[in-house]
């Protein structure tokens, strides 16, 4: 079975409630069409449902319209999000009048749909930039208890005959959102990675924290920072399999980690890299991608305390089913734990 079929199982069996910002927008509508026939997922649409529908129908669509669907410009309809948004932000100075004009936008309604336990997860980012989705997500949602940093994961789909990762797979974080991220931060990507390799690889995570350096045979402040954030990760999560500071050849083949680290229980076996910075991470996905013609699955944000998921613009209509179903999987391991 592979990632997405399990995946998809797993959400057919534990149908999540998403919500769906973008609502007619072509590309999202067809993934739409696809989640809601195939029992994926309970869709929620937030816009005009006479133009949801119309569009849908110009479409050849023939599903949506066993849809949820609320518009945002229902003022009976939004008054009590409106409500709890002012609460929310009312430390920052937002009044009742700002917040009724806020939930105006789909993407701070599908958020405050989440917070008021109407919705499970939401997706977007087909039309809207990322700034826009986090944003909404931030101010909303915020981030889960512990943590104080959103990240980025990608799970790596390797060849057959690449004999690295568990499965066929690694997972790599952050690829996507912190530059440079604390001793601290750090730390929670690396915590919050590891529950995307439990709840969306289904692996059990071994996480290496990687550097240019391998248990000392350098000295550097970075690879002092790599080696902190490792013994506040174990100090955060004490059950949690992770050792650091690790090559990347240290962390993944087996030889090398017995000559670099042979009293390791990560080394040579670690499924959930952490690199030290955004540039690394980011580099390392797309070399990996290209030159080993591995798929990438992501970027999946990590750290938020709902899942909110964020689409390229350039998205297509499989990216897009597959990051709901991945979406859903990710409320389903919250409900979980």
């Amino acid at each position: 079975m592979t990632l997405f079929e399990r995946l998809t199982k797993q959400a057919q069996e534990n149908p999540q409630r998403l919500v769906l910002p973008e609502s007619t927008e072509p590309r999202t509508l067809k993934a739409a069409e696809q989640i809601i026939s195939q029992k994926i997922a309970k869709v929620i649409f937030l816009g005009n449902k006479e133009a949801i529908l119309a569009k849908a129908e110009e479409l050849g669509l023939s599903h949506i319209a066993e849809a949820e669907f609320h518009n945002p410009d229902d003022i009976e309809f939004t008054e009590k999000y409106a409500e709890l948004f002012c609460e929310l932000r009312k430390k920052k100075g937002v009044t009742l009048q700002d917040a009724r004009y806020t939930v105006k936008n789909p993407l701070y309604l599908g958020c405050l749909l989440i917070k008021a336990g109407e919705a499970d997860a939401m997706v977007a980012g087909a039309l809207s930039p990322t700034s826009s989705v986090l944003r909404a997500a931030f101010q909303v949602l915020k981030t889960k208890p512990g943590i104080s940093v959103v990240s980025g994961a990608f799970i790596m789909l390797l060849p057959e005959d690449v004999p690295f990762g568990e499965n066929h797979m690694l997972v790599f974080a952050d690829c996507a959102v912190v530059p440079d991220p604390s001793v601290e931060e750090l730390a929670q990507i690396a915590i919050a990675t590891a529950k995307t390799t439990k709840d969306i690889a289904g692996l059990d995570p071994v996480v290496a924290m990687l550097s240019f350096s391998t248990h000392g045979s350098a000295s550097h402040p970075m690879v002092d920072k790599v080696r902190e954030a490792t013994e506040l990760a174990h100090k955060l999560d004490p059950s949690l399999k992770i050792d650091g500071e690790l090559q990347t050849d240290a962390a993944i083949v087996p030889s090398v980690a017995a000559l670099k680290a042979p009293d390791s229980t990560v080394a040579g076996h670690a499924n959930t890299l952490i690199f030290p910075s955004l540039e690394t991470g980011n580099i390392a996905y797309k070399l990996v991608q290209r030159l080993a013609g591995a798929g990438a699955v992501g970027p999946i944000l990590q750290g938020l305390a709902a899942p909110v998921n964020d689409l390229s613009r350039g998205a297509t209509v499989e990216d897009i089913v597959n990051t709901i179903i991945v979406t859903c999987n990710q409320a389903i391991g919250d409900k979980k734990n």
